[in-house]
């Protein structure tokens, strides 16, 4: 690793430390002849800028005080007008966990929302840079994310959900698989045999299907438990929904969404009486059921954690060798299964 420094390309250059400082700023206050040459002189020396230090002087600079807090940044690229209030329920917990963590760091976590019609990417970079901001946490977007418009090169980045592709970044998130298997095997103790699986189509797409495939695979292995079709739907609709059930007659429902409760009591259910339902994400639902919780706060914590190490370890720039980082959810017990296996 080079040991180049500021001074040692101020020295060779015949220039003060503060105009180096500045033009490897791209400051307009540095001559731009005198700009290039400084810039043409540190990628000659391999010099390479210390984030964390960038972000100790932006911070100084704009507080005017010595305390230094690191700054990052969690970027919410749909902005909560633009998500249903469970997600919005799910995406709090995301923030809350990684502020937390980043003020036991010693950082400074603030989201900056962009929104589908809000801050362009140019502006977003000008924004990161003009703060001393190297980290970016972003959170999920409903859609592709799309963040290739950033110049990468200052930034290194952690997407906190599946999988993100412009640009193919680290990710954190829940592990999915393991959580769908947590869920089928305690439904199973508890005496249920023909589960019925719900999900959003875009939302299992999204997830590359990984509910789906635990799902079957579990089944594929434990022939002695019957394996329903799931319900994959475009939209959460009563008469879809309704119509499965009553041909399908699960006597457990697995669902993103406690309202299905209520289509299965227009159908006889009486929950948890003759028939159970299992809540996929706790987190974003207001009722209290049984089921899983993903762990948004630990997972907005351990994607700080994995930003701050990679800003320690200067790692800017998109990963030649994306990773994603999973925690399994854990299970709760709820009002909405049955405490005991059924003794019949």
């Amino acid at each position: 690793m080079s040991t180049c420094s500021i001074r040692t390309i101020a020295r060779s250059l015949g220039l003060s430390h503060t105009t180096v400082s500045e033009a490897l700023r791209e400051s307009p206050r540095v001559n731009p002849a005198t700009r290039a040459r400084v810039q043409k002189a540190a990628r000659v020396a391999g010099y390479q800028p210390n984030p964390l230090a960038g972000a100790l002087m932006s911070e100084m600079r704009r507080a005017r005080s010595g305390a230094f807090r690191g700054l990052l940044a969690i970027v919410d690229l749909d902005g909560p007008d633009n998500r249903p209030a469970s997600s919005n329920r799910y995406h709090r917990e995301l923030v809350r966990g990684a502020v937390n963590r980043a003020a036991e760091l010693g950082f400074k976590a603030e989201t900056i929302v962009t929104g589908t019609k809000g801050i362009s990417s140019t502006r977003l970079d000008s924004i990161l840079r003009a703060r001393g901001i190297r980290g970016l946490l972003v959170l999920p977007i409903a859609k592709n994310a799309d963040l290739s418009g950033l110049d990468w090169n200052h930034f290194a980045g952690i997407y906190t959900d599946y999988l993100i592709e412009r640009p193919g970044l680290h990710t954190v998130c829940s592990d999915h698989y393991r959580s769908m298997v947590i869920a089928v095997q305690r439904l199973h103790e508890l005496g249920y045999h023909r589960l019925g699986l719900v999900l959003h189509a875009d939302h299992d797409a999204r997830l590359l299907h990984r509910w789906e495939a635990a799902f079957h695979t579990y089944h594929e292995h434990h022939s002695m438990k019957e394996a329903l079709p799931p319900l994959v739907l475009p939209s959460f609709e009563r008469e879809d929904f309704v119509r499965w059930f009553k041909a399908k007659r699960p006597d457990a429902v697995l669902c993103h969404r406690a309202e299905v409760m209520d289509w299965m009591k227009a159908c006889g259910a009486r929950i948890p009486a003759t028939h159970g339902f299992c809540c996929l994400n706790l987190t974003s639902n207001t009722e209290t059921c049984a089921g899983l919780d993903l762990q948004p706060a630990l997972l907005g914590a351990r994607g700080v954690e994995l930003l701050i190490a990679a800003l320690h370890r200067n790692e800017c720039g998109v990963p030649e060798h994306p990773s994603t980082t999973t925690i399994p959810a854990s299970w709760v017990d709820g009002p909405t299964l049955r405490s005991n296996p059924d003794p019949t």
